[in-house]
């Protein structure tokens, strides 16, 4: 009995004396100062202001600050700088305290399968911290690039007719006195003229059709009119080639979008399967419309494109025989203002081609549900009549204010319309 009371008083008092050791512990942890990582005063609220990714490391360029679109980026890791280049920027600066600013292109992704162009501004903040501050260039970049690519392309294109008109300008004024030849000289240079017009029409329509906005700026476009009349257009060089173009389906709803350029597009596809086919031989354009979506196939028997040229065939001034194509007259931008035109409806195009077997190309557009507000778009029926209700009820409204309007006295005192109400 004595054995078990000591047991239990010695249990009591090792639960005590366990229960006071740990309020020491948590008394003695609250009398230290922990000097936690402090910003300059207001640089919180100043870099939250700016939109751009940021990052603000220590003496070790330990990561005290980072906001989410620095993690997007993949610039910081944990509380770890990812890339070995924003370290010794952030070296440098504490090094001899000057600003930096430069364009790096970073590798982007747990293996670092992507790349991101961001620009970096690295600067001291106060006197402990660095701060990195990044702006992704890698849309800017890109599009900076093909404008490069389209500037040489366009250059690279006009240098072809420019000197051969020179040149064969040259060659006539030099056989002044043979006809035959000067016959002959002067079919080439209208041919190469006609090249080059058309070349400065195609960079035109194509700067034309990315600066449109379709979504605002459209109205509801009948499809099966456009590829009427775009078929018409193209009958004579197919006749030329007796070639038949041969239109059938129906579409039952229309498209939003601009009919101008929807018919150029149509009588590019339709032109290049008349150009690339064989004489006698036969191009379909099919209608079709499923699950609210307006098909279009315009089909030829030419001879085909190889697998290997159909991912590149919308790309601006690629050929997939540049000799075949000069020959015929492309400018190599036909198929790429197809491309946007389309894309800028919301639609696609799309290639299935067979060398030796022909091609097919399919756009795919939405329709509008004429059911539904699609008719209160800009140019629809509904959406006049609303806007003559609404002038006209404008004009009621103002012949109204202007019957009950008190005239305004003359410089004599007397009422401009002899009287008032």
């Amino acid at each position: 009995m004595i054995a078990t009371i000591s047991g239990v008083v010695g249990l009591a008092l090792g639960v005590v004396g366990m229960h006071a050791f740990r309020v020491s512990e948590r008394q003695r942890a609250a009398g230290i100062d922990v000097d936690e990582p402090t910003m300059p005063e207001g640089a919180t609220e100043v870099l939250a202001s700016l939109g751009l990714a940021y990052i603000v490391v220590d003496t070790v360029d330990g990561v005290v600050r980072a906001n989410p679109s620095a993690y997007a980026f993949g610039l910081v890791r944990g509380h770890t700088v990812v890339h070995d280049e924003l370290l010794k920027l952030t070296a440098r600066v504490r090094a001899d305290g000057v600003i930096i600013d430069q364009e790096y292109e970073l590798p982007r992704g747990l293996r670092g399968e992507m790349s991101i162009v961001v620009h970096l501004r690295v600067a001291p903040l106060g006197d402990e911290y660095i701060l990195i501050l990044a702006d992704d260039r890698t849309e800017f970049s890109r599009i900076e690039a093909v404008r490069n690519d389209f500037v040489a392309n366009v250059s690279h294109e006009l240098k072809t007719p420019v000197g051969a008109i020179s040149l064969l300008t040259e060659t006539i004024e030099g056989a002044a006195d043979d006809a035959d030849a000067v016959t002959r000289f002067s079919q080439r240079l209208h041919k190469e003229s006609r090249r080059l017009a058309a070349l400065v029409q195609d960079i035109i329509e194509l700067s034309r059709v990315q600066g449109k906005n379709i979504v605002h700026q459209g109205t509801p476009v009948d499809l099966n009119e456009v590829l009427s009349e775009a078929a018409d257009r193209s009958r004579l060089p197919a006749e030329s080639k007796n070639i038949e173009i041969r239109l059938g389906g129906s579409l039952p709803r229309r498209v939003h979008g601009d009919g101008d350029q929807l018919m150029m597009a149509f009588r590019n596809l339709i032109d290049n399967a008349v150009r690339y086919s064989p004489e006698n031989t036969r191009v379909g354009i099919g209608l079709s419309s499923r699950d609210g979506i307006a098909q279009v196939t315009i089909t030829d028997q030419g001879i085909g494109i190889a697998q290997e040229d159909q991912e590149r065939i919308f790309e601006r001034f690629y050929r997939v025989d540049a000799a075949r194509s000069r020959q015929t007259g492309g400018t190599g931008l036909g198929l790429s203002i197809v491309k946007h035109v389309i894309s800028n409806h919301g639609g696609e195009v799309s290639l299935w081609s067979q060398q030796g077997r022909g091609s097919t190309f399919t756009v795919r557009l939405p329709e509008l549900d004429e059911s539904m507000d699609s008719l209160d778009l800009p140019g629809s029926p509904r959406a006049e009549q609303e806007a003559q209700s609404s002038a006209r009820a404008a004009q009621q409204h103002a012949d109204s204010r202007t019957s009950h309007r008190t005239p305004a006295p003359d410089s004599s005192g007397s009422d401009s319309a002899g009287g008032t109400e």
